[in-house]
């Protein structure tokens, strides 16, 4: 591989950089990391080779499997992330405000951050809003929360200004950066085309006009998370030293378990603590972090929650056979649709639907048709699916073709509607009408034969 020489020499100089190591580590392959779904059961056919030091679901692999032809894969069980961007657990964990929190992921897609915040969260009193403002980009974000099944997202499609408006609203802010990418370069070697110190200065740039527009809806007190997957300081220190000018905010440190390998760098004007991650350093790609708390106090965006009509009790009865008795759900209907969510992200999606852009708010238990409910793919994936619904066991084999999208009818499968289950996850939904079956799969995830 080889590394721009503008590049390597703008790293000289910076915390943890040792050009000789940095380019052998960049000679090596790319570790291969997923990160455990902490309450979805089965078993897993993954080969496990450790644990990401910095999170507790996260873990290493011998070599990169064909995730494409693994069932778990599909039905959520985990998420294929990059080990070094798991770091942001710590920072969340650490320097969470206390109470039910409102959580932001600016940038979202394509979804690993805003699952794994999903997996931090008290999901009964908090919520997490997660934006993508490129159409295509939200499409990959919405299909990743629906696979990962946590009900306290609302996933939106906005630009940072829309959300900058709902000022004092957020307790925490995660802005993964649009970046140069040169962190990725050992996973991606085509983005090494595409640097170019005129590109840094351009993401630098777009950097700080995303942070402006988005800081007024964080609280005061409230808790910025900052990161890039550049090594470049411009992307980097620079703008932890441009936040400073901008506005009053407290930094603040983040630990991590001893000799895990993080590198201990400063924002050169106000030495504010910032972390780089180096494949030379850690067993994990390129990243940069840095946290603040917001010290400057913050209007409060206050709007009147918008008048939903409320569920006929037929339906709400019906309900009751599809979701987890104990889910702290509330249920929303629009047109023939029935939502379920939790009280937090109902009171703020009746609060905001007029001003953001929604392309989900927690979970879409199905559509109301003359015939009674029919469910939707995201409750069969969801925590909140009854455990006593009806279910059909397949093999390797009829999970596969299930995923295809092509016809089964599993041994001593129950006539109407049943979710397909492989080794314990639920792929989807089946309807047994006797002498045929359908199959419910939703045909863009479908799998295509011999896909990675």
């Amino acid at each position: 591989m080889q590394l721009p020489d503008a590049l390597l020499a703008s790293l000289q100089g910076l915390p943890g950089y040792h050009l000789a190591a940095f380019q052998q580590a960049h000679a090596a392959a790319a570790p291969v990391s997923v990160r455990l779904h902490p309450s979805k059961a089965g078993r897993l056919q993954l080969p496990l080779a450790g644990s990401v030091p910095w999170a507790q679901h996260g873990h290493y692999l011998q070599y990169r499997p064909s995730f494409a032809q693994d069932p778990a894969w599909h039905a959520g069980a985990y998420y294929v992330q990059e080990a070094s961007s798991m770091a942001i657990e710590q920072a969340f964990l650490q320097h969470r405000p206390s109470g039910p929190l409102r959580v932001l992921d600016l940038c979202a897609a394509p979804g690993g951050k805003t699952t794994h915040l999903l997996s931090l969260l008290n999901t009964e009193t908090d919520i997490l809003v997660t934006n993508e403002v490129i159409q295509s980009r939200a499409n990959i974000l919405l299909e990743n929360v629906l696979k990962w099944g946590i009900p306290a997202a609302i996933v939106t499609n906005n630009d940072p200004a829309d959300l900058g408006r709902l000022t004092g609203t957020f307790d925490v802010l995660l802005v993964d950066a649009p970046c140069s990418g040169s962190g990725l370069f050992r996973r991606d070697a085509e983005a090494i085309k595409e640097w170019s110190p005129a590109n840094v200065q351009l993401c630098s740039q777009r950097q700080q006009r995303i942070l402006a527009d988005v800081l007024p809806a964080l609280k005061e007190d409230g808790v910025l998370i900052y990161a890039t997957c550049s090594y470049s300081f411009e992307e980097d220190e620079h703008i932890a030293d441009w936040l400073y000018q901008l506005s009053n905010w407290e930094p603040l440190s983040i630990e991590f378990p001893s000799d895990s390998g993080p590198v201990l760098s400063s924002s050169p004007r106000q030495g504010h603590p910032c972390y780089r991650f180096y494949p030379h350093h850690v067993q994990g790609e390129g990243f940069f972090l840095a946290a603040f708390r917001k010290k400057q106090s913050a209007d409060t965006f206050r709007a009147k929650p918008a008048r939903a009509a409320g569920v006929p009790e037929p339906l709400r009865r019906e309900m009751s056979q599809w979701l987890l008795p104990s889910a702290p759900y509330q249920l929303y209907q629009h047109e023939q649709q029935l939502y379920a969510m939790p009280p937090a992200v109902i009171d703020f999606f009746q609060t905001t639907r007029q001003l953001l852009k929604v392309r989900r708010a927690g979970l879409l238990v199905g559509e109301w048709q003359r015939n009674g409910l029919q469910p939707d793919h995201a409750l069969a994936l969801s925590t909140w699916a009854h455990p006593d619904l009806p279910t059909s066991d397949v093999d390797d084999e009829l999970a596969r073709q299930y995923l295809r999208k092509e016809a089964i009818m599993p041994t001593g499968a129950a006539p109407g509607w049943s979710m397909v289950s492989w080794q314990g996850h639920r792929l989807g939904w089946m309807k047994n009408l006797g002498n045929r079956t359908n199959n419910y799969y939703p045909k863009e995830w479908r799998l295509r034969t011999g896909g990675d």
